[in-house]
């Protein structure tokens, strides 16, 4: 007969080693390859939608949120988890990516023409040293232009923003040398099965990153320059509560966290509806299936249009196939909620109950 305390340790072993066996283990990758990756961005996405927000953009080349700095600030301070992070939209992203230190991204946006522009930006990440180069490419601003104004690592967003919209544009043969080295980056070198229209499409979006500059807005590839809302220069420079910057370009450590994460394709553009059937779950069964949870998820006020265009209970359901845990928030800088960061376990519960 096995002794009472014997007995006793046996039985408590063995519960932990089936609940270590029950449970997934974390097996997220540190790196994606370009086929898995290019087949993942295949497999999840849905058809090309469309969006057409209050200001009657469709394009969204650009974020409008002024709270950006502070967000990120407040996420910085949360509990790290898994490191997944969930997002939609442009560049407002790559901030809260770096603020809680993701260890992989989703961006799903309904548009095709933001799964593009973020392998524009994944290019351009790739292939650029520093912030200074990044910045000069991205906008096709003259780096010895912008050098006069004695940028070193060590310059805020702000001044980095200020020497580039003082900065001369390059000429349309500069521009077309620029546009092919990101092409050729994505279908050569990382080998994407990029469509003639797909091409055409990354051209327009880099032709009205240079035609406005760091001064580009949230409308201005619409309306042509009217202003609405604040410029990219203005929104890399924006502060938390305490006066400090926390854009992904305030300092060479968050743009070089980014470019790693670019380079290793951890950042995943995703095309689909958060009311859809197919993107939002398949990306959480694609976590699940590595023993993950979502740590943040970005969703700007794309709950506004879902409860407006009665989707609501869609995305719920979606939201609630999700790998869920305490630590888990949604982030809504100008969303449909006071709160910057709110848990999603106790709204998603209360969604899906109504």
């Amino acid at each position: 007969m096995i002794p009472r305390t014997r007995f006793f340790l046996l039985a408590v072993v063995g519960i932990l080693l089936l609940s270590v066996y029950l449970t997934a283990a974390d097996t997220l990758p540190s790196a994606v390859s370009d086929t898995e990756f290019w087949s993942l961005i295949e497999r999840i996405s849905e058809p090309d939608g469309y969006f057409r927000s209050n200001s009657g953009s469709t394009d969204n080349l650009l974020s409008n949120e002024a709270s950006l700095s502070t967000a990120a600030t407040a996420l910085s301070m949360r509990p790290k988890g898994s490191g997944v992070y969930l997002g939609v939209g442009p560049e407002q992203n790559f901030t809260y990516i770096t603020a809680m230190r993701a260890r992989i991204a989703f961006v799903t946006d309904i548009r095709r023409g933001n799964m593009l522009l973020h392998l524009m930006y994944k290019a351009l990440f790739e292939t650029s040293a520093n912030r200074s180069e990044f910045v000069a490419r991205l906008f096709n601003r003259r780096l010895a232009r912008a050098n006069a104004y004695n940028l070193t690592p060590q310059s805020t967003a702000g001044e980095l923003m200020s020497a580039y919209l003082r900065a001369e544009p390059t000429d349309e043969a500069a521009f077309n040398v620029n546009l092919k080295s990101i092409t050729d980056h994505l279908t050569r070198t990382h080998g994407f099965r990029l469509s003639p229209a797909d091409l055409d499409g990354i051209k327009y979006i880099y032709q009205n990153f240079r035609r406005f500059g760091p001064a580009i807005n949230y409308t201005s590839s619409i309306n042509g320059g009217g202003f609405r809302g604040a410029s990219y220069a203005e929104l890399m420079a924006t502060t938390d509560r305490r006066g400090a910057e926390r854009s992904y370009l305030a300092s060479e450590e968050s743009f070089t966290f980014v470019k790693n994460m670019e380079s290793r394709n951890l950042i995943v553009p995703v095309v689909g509806d958060f009311a859809g059937p197919k993107a939002l779950r398949a990306v959480g069964s694609f976590l699940k299936g590595r023993g993950v949870t979502v740590t943040a998820f970005y969703v700007s006020n794309v709950e506004d249009y879902l409860q407006r265009n009665g989707v609501w209970s869609k995305f719920c359901a979606n939201v609630a196939a999700l790998p869920l845990d305490s630590n888990s928030v949604f982030i809504r800088p100008n969303g449909r909620r006071t709160g910057l960061l709110e848990p999603m376990l106790a709204e998603t519960e209360s969604c899906t109950a109504k």
